[in-house]
């Protein structure tokens, strides 16, 4: 037996149940219902276009973005959500995504910009985005069911924390490596710390911070059909039926659905961060 493990279980145990959750647990409600408007009207919104229209949509993006195979291909895929009854799944699965992404986006490039400006926040952060990338995907279940119960609210928290690393990371090796002779010359025709950031710098790492976007909405995917097991909504929730009944079928159907989510995302953001060099 761990002995070791057994005073820190009972740590972890009597800090959340006698300090955390008493204390803090109507901040956590805020979040919650914060989260779940959030959810809620892209979900709405993702669904109050009619699905051909959005199929439409999305092929005119993979065309514009990746080109015509990957066109082809989403097309292809959309026929295959409607034809197997998965497309409203799909969806709330996108939905999931988007907000989750939202928030990486939102939190993770300033702070990548942070540590790329400061040295000392860069010590910091590091160690924290080792934690958070290291540390099992399941684990994320745990606190997030604790402090947000079941459903949409949890898997977007979890899959927030999962997936904002990459942004992180790829925002401060961006700025890092904007060659120090253009930052010279901006120094030099007088640019102040803003302009220098948002007109030299930014502009020039766009291409290495889109590749971590595109990794950050990979990643929130596949966190995102984890939190199935939490009452998250979408595809997740049709491979976890295909397990829990032993449906062979039924977990193949969901899962190429994921697949296909998943491809046409992969693609289109790809095409992005190419078309921005």
């Amino acid at each position: 037996m761990n002995y070791f493990h057994l005073p820190l279980e009972e740590w972890t145990n009597r800090f959340v149940n006698n300090w955390l959750i008493p204390v803090l647990g109507g901040f956590f409600d805020s979040i919650s219902s914060i989260v779940a408007t959030f959810i809620s009207l892209v979900t709405d919104l993702l669904n109050f276009l009619p699905a051909e229209l959005m199929a439409l949509l999305l092929i005119i993006l993979a065309w514009r973005f990746a080109g015509v195979g990957v066109a082809i291909f989403t097309l292809i895929g959309s026929l295959y959500l409607g034809s197997v009854d998965l497309w409203y799944a799909a969806m709330q699965t996108l939905a999931i995504v988007i907000v989750a992404t939202i928030f990486s986006i939102v939190i993770g490039i300033p702070i990548g910009i942070w540590s790329a400006k400061s040295p000392v926040v860069n010590r910091i952060v590091r160690p924290i985005l080792d934690f958070m990338q290291t540390l099992p995907s399941f684990v994320y279940l745990i606190p997030a069911i604790l402090l947000f119960g079941l459903g949409g609210v949890p898997a977007v928290i979890s899959t927030f924390v999962f997936a904002t690393p990459p942004a992180v990371r790829m925002t401060t090796l961006g700025i890092k490596q904007v060659p120090t002779d253009v930052v010279e010359a901006a120094r030099a025709f007088g640019s102040t710390y803003w302009q220098m950031l948002t007109k030299v710098q930014l502009p020039m790492a766009i291409p290495t911070i889109m590749a971590g976007i595109n990794q950050t909405i990979m990643l929130a995917l596949s966190m995102a059909v984890i939190a199935s097991m939490i009452g998250a909504p979408g595809l997740g929730s049709v491979v976890l039926a295909g397990i829990s009944r032993v449906n062979v079928g039924l977990g193949l159907t969901g899962g190429l659905g994921i697949v296909v989510l998943a491809i046409i995302l992969d693609r289109i953001t790809q095409g992005i961060g190419e078309k921005t060099k």
